[in-house]
């Protein structure tokens, strides 16, 4: 490798995050490939679900593609239909290399806060990939703490292949655990708004009150705890 080539890699890799650009991007292939250049084999797309809601876990997903791997059409769980984040599921799970799924629990939510626990959840997703990363592209500012080079992409989900599966298999576990717990604790509407502060889930909570996987941390569900006198 040439000394311009390794001095393009170092300010590559010292980047902190990556601005979306104006233009909507195109999700492809062009952050892996860069990190290629530098000399990354092993490349991990990571993403979280479950920042928002006021209920249950946050998720997060490690997954990691062969260079050669393609899967038209996929990009961030949010743009697609139901149907074909259920699909493209399936598909992640068989084509990619390593892919792992990983969930942090209300109480430490609660503990440490969402930031914190979204974090942890990457991590702990990380650790159980069957290969381990030398390069990791991360949805959002912040960067986990893991020994090999990093990048942080603000809209990372709609850019990158390997973040955009990585939001898949993340939503997916994470919607079909709340379908789950609907079961468990019916009222609340769970199956529909997955934990969302959604007009019905705000009134289900007003009403029965918090189950013990509220986030009493959140402040629609801090606020049923107080003392009224």
């Amino acid at each position: 490798m040439s000394s311009s080539r390794r001095g393009g890699c170092r300010r590559f890799v010292s980047h902190s995050y990556t601005w979306c650009m104006a233009k909507a991007p195109i999700c492809g292939w062009s952050l892996e490939n860069a990190a290629r250049r530098c000399g990354a084999k092993r490349i991990a797309g990571l993403d979280e679900v479950g920042r928002g809601p006021m209920f249950g876990p946050v998720v997060a997903a490690a997954v990691i593609f062969a260079e050669r791997c393609r899967l038209p059409g996929l990009t961030d769980s949010k743009q697609l239909t139901e149907k074909q984040r259920n699909e493209f599921d399936a598909m992640i799970r068989v084509e990619a290399a390593a892919w792992a799924i990983a969930a942090v629990d209300v109480e430490t939510i609660d503990s440490i806060n969402i930031r914190r626990a979204s974090l942890l959840a990457m991590r702990m997703a990380v650790e159980q990939l069957i290969e381990t990363p030398d390069y990791l592209l991360i949805d959002g500012r912040d960067t986990i703490e893991w020994p090999c080079a990093q990048q942080a992409v603000v809209g990372g989900d709609g850019r990158s292949i390997s973040i955009a599966a990585a939001s898949v298999l993340a939503k997916v576990h994470r919607d079909r655990l709340l379908v789950e717990l609907d079961a468990v604790y019916p009222g609340y509407g769970l199956a529909r708004h997955k934990g969302y502060c959604s007009p019905e889930h705000m009134e289900a909570l007003r009403r029965l009150g918090p189950t013990p996987l509220h986030r009493k941390s959140y402040a629609p569900v801090a606020q049923t705890l107080l003392p009224f006198e």
